[in-house]
């Protein structure tokens, strides 16, 4: 063992071997808690900080927080990976969730989702207009 290694074998600075949590910044929780539980359907696992902690699939976990910097960025915060994709679009948007239409060189979608050699992806932005996205892979492809 290292000498930098822990008891448990642990190494720091090796980050591929820790879990990683997307943020959501929001500037009114009990609003952005409405959008993200009734809405998109998640279940808070905690409260933590001003904040709430949503248990996703196969053990992922979001962290959504009080920001004044909430929904300034233009990109995807982060994106759900999911099997059927167009299956979970209408599903959401039964619910009210509304998804973006782009029509940009190499990016159009068509009811909201765009296809591209081996996946499928759709986004929509929370209260806030924190972008979020749905991907589904083609394992065929991968």
């Amino acid at each position: 063992m290292s000498r930098l290694a822990g008891p448990s074998g642990y190494h720091p600075g090796m980050l591929k071997h820790a879990p990683i949590v997307p943020y959501i910044p929001v500037s009114d929780v009990p609003r952005a808690r409405r959008f993200y539980e009734q809405q998109i359907g998640l279940e808070p696992r905690e409260m933590v900080a001003g904040g709430v902690v949503y248990e996703c699939g196969k053990g992922s976990w979001v962290f959504l927080y009080p920001s004044g910097g909430a929904g300034t960025s233009k990109a995807s915060q982060a994106f759900w990976q999911v099997e059927d994709l167009e299956a979970e679009v209408k599903a959401l948007k039964e619910r009210g969730v509304i998804f973006e239409d782009y029509d940009m060189p190499g990016l159009k979608t068509v009811n909201g989702i765009a296809a591209t050699p081996g996946s499928k992806a759709a986004w929509f932005k929370d209260p806030d207009g924190n972008i979020m996205a749905l991907i589904q892979s083609d394992p065929a492809e991968g």
